[in-house]
């Protein structure tokens, strides 16, 4: 059965990584997650990186690495499957979450056109903070929010959000129906896969499982 998992999500983490432009009034939160922006750009425009490709991935997964909160988004996208995992299976799982995002947004970003992101709007509550943007793009405008959390005085995004549509919630609707109508086994087999195929066919569109 094929399975379309993750397609909103390479989507979203495309647009987090288009060409920075206009900025309402940079806060802190807003500053570093436009550093984070702009070190992708200089490392997908870098002349001498592109000669090097299995280097220039690397780069862009350190960077991105910093700025996403991987276990967050595991424990949402998992929901309440994630407290039935042994601590064994839920470092297993992460591991594959991480390799699977930094892969799907390597493949894309790598074929980077110039597109503006504007920051339009930026709200905390406590621990949560969200940045709202726009992507500004030859064929209209769309809109993209940044969700963040405060773990240990660092900010980090935990989910993204496209026209309306949340990345995690994406993630979390598939999950568990795949574990629901097959196992939490069949699950992990499918993402290990999916892994694979996006690390030996890195010029080819592999978007669904």
């Amino acid at each position: 059965m094929t399975r379309k998992i993750l397609n909103t999500g390479v989507v979203l983490l495309f647009f987090l990584f288009s060409l920075a432009g206009e900025v309402f009034a940079e806060s802190a939160i807003t500053q570093d997650l436009k550093k984070t922006i702009d070190k992708v750009i200089e490392i997908v425009s870098d002349p001498e990186l592109k000669k090097k490709p299995k280097l220039r991935r690397e780069k862009l997964r350190e960077t991105i690495g910093v700025r996403f909160n991987y276990n967050q988004m595991v424990m949402r996208s998992l929901a309440k499957n994630y407290k039935n995992r042994t601590d064994k299976e839920r470092e297993e799982f992460t591991g594959l979450f991480k390799k699977l995002l930094e892969n799907s947004y390597a493949s894309k970003i790598e074929n980077y056109q110039d597109e503006t992101i504007n920051y339009v709007g930026e709200k905390v509550k406590g621990k949560y903070a969200l940045v709202k943007t726009q992507i500004v793009r030859k064929d209209g405008t769309i809109d993209v929010d940044y969700k963040l959390i405060n773990e240990g005085g660092k900010w980090t995004v935990y989910d993204f959000v496209i026209e309306e549509v949340s990345l995690i919630r994406n993630y979390r609707s598939q999950f568990t129906k795949i574990i629901k109508t097959e196992s939490y086994g069949a699950l992990v087999a499918k993402l290990a896969k999916k892994i694979k195929d996006l690390e030996t066919n890195q010029d080819k569109d592999t978007e669904h499982l």
